[in-house]
């Protein structure tokens, strides 16, 4: 059989591995807006189609009949995921890629040391440091990944989960793995090693694994999930520079730079959503956020409950001027972003301003709710972060779809609230809140809303899909 090596012509697959990064930039280029998203997504897919197969056809890695299997199977198991896997769902399938990019590092940095083994010195300290880099965040990522998904599926609870000396016995671990790593080094390069070094070395190494792997979980346990946004940012930027110290320990130019833009993007990403939630990076990195102050008395909610019909609701949209819709994460769950958009449309024609304040953490990953408004063909125009507050007070209606902590205004003022200090919109300012929900259950945190007890707010309890088609259907009745 040919040589594969014969299939990529001497010297130019670096040239290969640019043509791929210049695919990944455009790519993520591209994804910084919602028309050229998808656009986006096909640069980088196909950057990845070019940098794995030239990897596997220089490296001489396998055959050509299992590269092709390999190939229809991960293209299979991929379209699949796309297609099935629902809009609700998408922030726990973000987190399992995450884990899945993490785990690979991890493997790829197992092998490269039980391979090499003691060569590893011969070739130099960098050498050897981005390999327990690789193997530390890969499995990190990879646990911490499980964890936030668990969480976001509520197979676990989304409250915070603390316990005693929970920072000490984090550092502690974090302190044990950079000892077990110069235990390896000076393991690995006794002037006579042989097999009781190589067993010792072995020992240490697996260790660390090990603790990697408890420190992912005990990183990610104690965050609430009213937080889960800016974890899943953040195991997506760990995701990527696990990558780039794989692509170090591989000598792969391409993997280096591709890692470092998941990375840094990742990194950037964190640092908008860690100012979004009021959370500095430190927080993020360490946990333990997510609960209310120690010592903080929880102060009493004053106010009624009042609820009205979607009959009832229409009739107060049908006077009024301006309009603003709050989506959160009901909104995903009735899939309900398609009505949303009729009747955006419909009170468009009737000379209505509608806008939408969509927070930087509403939903349960950064930009759910503009992937959803997207899809449903809203106009990019019509969407506003936070410089959509000073817009409150002269809104005739706010209509809070399924969003629960972004409107919360215990935010501000209520320092027993575990969201104490994070920004939130201010739709209580409006003249009147409408409050689409199923029931007075509350958000994913856990934390009452006290917006729904405002004098200003009604509750149209219901699903969002179905409440905001009676809207539409009550308004054509009164405009007959």
């Amino acid at each position: 059989m040919q040589e594969l090596k014969q299939i990529i012509p001497l010297g130019t697959t670096d040239l290969f591995y640019l043509v791929a990064v210049i695919l990944f930039i455009l790519g993520i280029k591209n994804l910084s807006k919602p028309k050229t998203a998808r656009r986006g997504n096909f640069l980088s897919a196909v950057g990845m189609l070019i940098g794995v197969v030239v990897t596997l056809l220089d490296r001489q890695i396998v055959e050509y009949d299992i590269i092709l299997i390999g190939l229809a199977c991960s293209a299979t198991l991929g379209i699949l995921m796309a297609k099935t896997v629902p809009m609700t769902s998408m922030p726990q399938m973000v987190a399992l890629l995450n884990g899945f990019g993490g785990i690979s590092s991890f493997i790829i940095a197992v092998s490269e040391y039980v391979f090499k083994g003691a060569d590893l010195i011969n070739t130099g300290w960098i050498d050897f440091t981005t390999l327990i880099l690789s193997t530390l965040i890969g499995m990190v990522t990879f646990s911490g990944s499980l964890i936030a998904a668990l969480k976001l599926q509520e197979w676990i609870s989304g409250k915070p989960v603390l316990y005693p000396l929970q920072k000490t016995l984090n550092a502690l671990m974090g302190l044990s793995v950079v000892v077990l790593a110069v235990l390896i080094y000076l393991s690995l390069s006794d002037a006579s090693f042989d097999l009781a070094a190589k067993e010792n070395a072995d020992l240490y190494y697996y260790i660390l694994s090990g603790l990697a792997f408890i420190l992912g979980i005990t990183l990610v346990i104690p965050i609430g999930g009213a937080d889960m946004p800016v974890v899943v940012s953040l195991l997506n930027s760990y995701s990527g520079i696990a990558v780039a110290m794989t692509g170090f320990v591989l000598k792969n130019n391409a993997l280096v730079v591709v890692g470092s833009l998941v990375g840094a993007s990742g990194i950037i990403l964190t640092n908008i959503m860690c100012k979004a939630m009021n959370r500095s990076l430190l927080n993020v990195l360490f946990g333990g956020f997510g609960a209310g102050p120690a010592g903080v008395d929880a102060r009493e909610i004053t106010g009624t409950v009042k609820s009205i019909s979607p009959d009832e609701a229409a009739m107060i949209l049908d006077v009024a001027e301006k309009v603003i819709i709050v989506p959160g994460y009901g909104m995903a769950v009735s899939q309900a972003q398609h009505v949303v958009k009729k009747l955006t449309d419909y009170l468009t024609k009737k000379g209505t301003s509608v806008k939408f304040a969509v927070h930087p953490v509403a939903g349960r990953m950064p930009g759910h709710m503009n992937v959803l408004l997207a899809e449903a063909g809203v106009e990019y125009d019509l969407l506003y972060d936070m410089e959509i507050n000073d817009e409150f007070p002269t809104t005739d209606v706010t209509i809070v779809i399924g969003a629960n902590d972004v409107v919360n205004p215990a935010a501000k003022d209520n320092p027993a609230s575990p969201i104490y200090g994070m920004p939130v919109l201010n739709a209580e300012l409006s003249r009147t809140v409408l409050v689409l929900k199923r029931s007075m259950n509350p958000g994913f945190a856990g934390i009452e809303n006290e917006l729904f007890y405002k004098d200003n707010t009604m509750m149209v309890f219901g699903d969002a899909k179905k409440t905001i088609e009676g809207f539409i259907t009550a308004l054509q009745e009164l405009d007959s």
